[in-house]
C-alpha cells in the first residue's frame, strides 16, 4: 500500500462522528504527516463553533496538525462539489492559504476529493466511499444525536450531554433525588445504561478534612472543622471536573448532586459573604436544568447541624432566588419522594424533548 509524505483531510465536522475518524487516521496511516482542515462560515453563526470543532478533532487526533478556516465561497466544497470553476478557485483560495504547503495525498470518502487533489497536484485517495463500516452523517448526528451517541467521541458526548443538577438545604433530599434520577434513566437500557450521577463533591471535601482533624487531634467532631473561604474554589474547581468526567462517559444526561453554583451559596452560608473565585468556576459551566429540593414536608434528621432548622429556610429562599437572578432554568420539588420524582422526570423529559443541539447549516453548506 502506498504511504506519502503530507496527507490532508477537510470537513465541516458538524460535529465529528465515526466515519470522520475513520477517515483521519487511515490517513494519518498512509503518510508521513497529516493536515486536517476545519472549515466553517463566517457568514452565520454555527454550532458547534469552529474552535469547539477545532478542539475536538485536536485532543482526538494529537498526532494530526488541526487547523480551522473561514470558507464562505459559492457552492458547496463537498459532494459532487462545486459546477462553477470560478467557485472551485474561491474555495481553492481558502485552502491554499490554510495549507500553504504542498500535499502528496488528498483522503475523501465523496467524489469531489479527486477534483480537489488534482487542483492541488496531489493523489486522490478514496476511504470507504460506501460508508458501509460506518454508515453516519453529521446530518444524522445533527437530527437525532442519541440515536449515533456511540459513533461520537468523548469531547463531543460531553458537549451535547444535557446536564441536571440537584440541589436543596440540607437534609431535603437531594442526594436521594439525584441517585433516584440516574438509577430512572438507566433503566431505558441502550445507552441510557450509562446514566451517571455525580456526587457532592463538598461531603467529599468535608470528610477528609474531618479525617485530617481526627488524625491530628483523636476524638475530634464535625462541629470542631472549621471551613476557609479559600476551601470553596477548590470544592467548585474538583465537582465541576468530577461532572466534566462523567458526561464524557455517560449517557445523553447527566445528574449532578450539587454544583459549583450550589458551593457559590454554601459559601454564603458558612463565611457570610459571596465568593468571586467560586463564582468565576460557577460561570463556566455548561447545566441546563436545576431542580432544587423543597425543605417544607421534610423533617430535620435527629443528627443534623444545630441550626439546620433554621438555615434550611434562607438557604432554599437563597437558592431560588439566585437561581432566577442568574436566569438558571429551575424547577421546584415539593411534596413526597414520588411526587418529587414524578415532576423531576417530567421537567428532564421536557429538556431532552426540546433540546436543538446544533444550527442548521446555511443552503450551501448542507
Amino acid at each position: 500500500m502506498k504511504r506519502y509524505g503530507h496527507g490532508l483531510v477537510l470537513g465541516r465536522f458538524r460535529p465529528p462522528h465515526a466515519g470522520h475518524h475513520h477517515l483521519v487516521r487511515t490517513a494519518r496511516e498512509r503518510c508521513e504527516r497529516l493536515t486536517v482542515l476545519v472549515r466553517a462560515s463566517g457568514a452565520a453563526v454555527e454550532s458547534p463553533s469552529l474552535a469547539d470543532r477545532v478542539a475536538w478533532m485536536r485532543e482526538i487526533h494529537p498526532d494530526a496538525l488541526v487547523l480551522g478556516t473561514v470558507d464562505d465561497a459559492p457552492g458547496d466544497l463537498h459532494a459532487p462539489g462545486p459546477t462553477d470553476p470560478e467557485a472551485w478557485e474561491a474555495h481553492m483560495a481558502v485552502v491554499r492559504a490554510a495549507v500553504p504547503e504542498p500535499v502528496d495525498a488528498v483522503f475523501t470518502s465523496t467524489p469531489y476529493g479527486e477534483e480537489l487533489a488534482r487542483r492541488l497536484g496531489a493523489a486522490s485517495v478514496r476511504v470507504e466511499p460506501d460508508r458501509t463500516r460506518h454508515p453516519v452523517s453529521s446530518a444524522a448526528v445533527r437530527a437525532d444525536p442519541v440515536a449515533f451517541w456511540d459513533d461520537l467521541e468523548a469531547p463531543v458526548r460531553a458537549a451535547l450531554t444535557r446536564r441536571v443538577v440537584i440541589l436543596g438545604a440540607g437534609s431535603t433530599g437531594a442526594t436521594t433525588m439525584a441517585r433516584a434520577l440516574a438509577d430512572h434513566y438507566r433503566r431505558r437500557g441502550g445507552v441510557w445504561a450509562r446514566t451517571r450521577c455525580v456526587p457532592d463533591y463538598g461531603r467529599t471535601y468535608g470528610e477528609l478534612r474531618l479525617a485530617e482533624l481526627r488524625a491530628e487531634r483523636p476524638g475530634a467532631g464535625r462541629s470542631d472543622l472549621a471551613f476557609h473561604s479559600a476551601d470553596f474554589p477548590v470544592i467548585a474547581l474538583r465537582q465541576a471536573e468530577l461532572e466534566e468526567e462523567a458526561a464524557r462517559d455517560g449517557s445523553p444526561v447527566l445528574f449532578c448532586d450539587a454544583d459549583a453554583f450550589a458551593t457559590t451559596i454554601r459559601h454564603e452560608r458558612y463565611m457570610g459573604t459571596s465568593s468571586p473565585g467560586t463564582g468565576e468556576i460557577a460561570a463556566r459551566g455548561r447545566q441546563h436544568l436545576w431542580l432544587l429540593t423543597d425543605h417544607r414536608g421534610v423533617p430535620v434528621p435527629e443528627d443534623g447541624e444545630p441550626d439546620e432548622e433554621h438555615l434550611r429556610p434562607w438557604m432554599t429562599a437563597r437558592l431560588l432566588t439566585q437561581l432566577a437572578h442568574t436566569g438558571r432554568r429551575t424547577v421546584v420539588l415539593t411534596g413526597p419522594h414520588e411526587e418529587r420524582l414524578a415532576t423531576a422526570v417530567a421537567a428532564v423529559d421536557a429538556l431532552l424533548a426540546e433540546a436543538r443541539h446544533f444550527t442548521d447549516p446555511l443552503p450551501e453548506h448542507r
